[in-house]
Parts: structure tokens; sequence; C-alpha cells
């Protein structure tokens, strides 16, 4: 199983997240803190302490978002239904992003 390094708030992890979802992939996520003197754990699985950090079944590494995203082009067939998770995910967001402005909107006097 493919095991993600990442965070919540980072965007290059999203759009990875994002990628394998599209592709279908199941993998493990690894949830990495923000100080990279903490990231101890992701040293030792990775070597780096950069996110995003993809390893491979294999044992094989792919670290940061572009690295990642060619991989995963060269390793893995894109299924039929990816760009229908792509149309969701943007409208997701769009969603997301109206509402958080009608909060921040409605807070001010």
């Amino acid at each position: 199983m493919l095991e993600l390094w990442q965070t919540e708030w980072c965007p290059a992890s999203r759009r990875v997240r994002e990628r394998l979802t599209e592709l279908g992939v199941d993998y493990l996520i690894h949830q990495v803190p923000v100080e990279k003197a903490e990231r101890a754990a992701l040293r030792r699985a990775t070597g780096s302490d950069v996110i995003p950090a993809l390893v491979w079944d294999d044992g094989s590494l792919a670290i940061g978002e572009d690295a990642i995203m060619r991989l995963l082009d060269e390793r893995l067939l894109e299924p039929p239904d990816a760009e229908a998770h792509r149309l969701k995910a943007a409208k997701a967001r769009r969603r997301d992003l109206e509402e958080e402005c009608e909060c921040t909107q409605a807070a001010t006097p």
C-alpha cells in the first residue's frame, strides 16, 4: 500500500490527495508535524523532512509534489471517472469558498 506523508494545511498535500483519489488509489496517510524539528518519523521513513512525500509499496520514494505527480503519471493509468472526480472537487472548493466568504461578510458590521 502507498504511504503519503502530509499535512491537512499544505496545498501541495491536498493536490496529491486529490490526484490519488482521481486515480482510485488506496493509500495510508501519515500526518506530519508542522515544525520540521519534530519530523523524526518522516525523516526515518523518507530521509527527508519535506512534504508531501510518497512511499511506494516497493519502497521507492517520491518527495515533493512535482516528483509525486510525475511518478503517479508514469506508473498509473488514469481511470475513466478521473475527470468526474476533478470536476466534483472543483465544485466543492468553489462552494466552500463561497460559504467562507458569506461567513466573513456576515461578520462585518
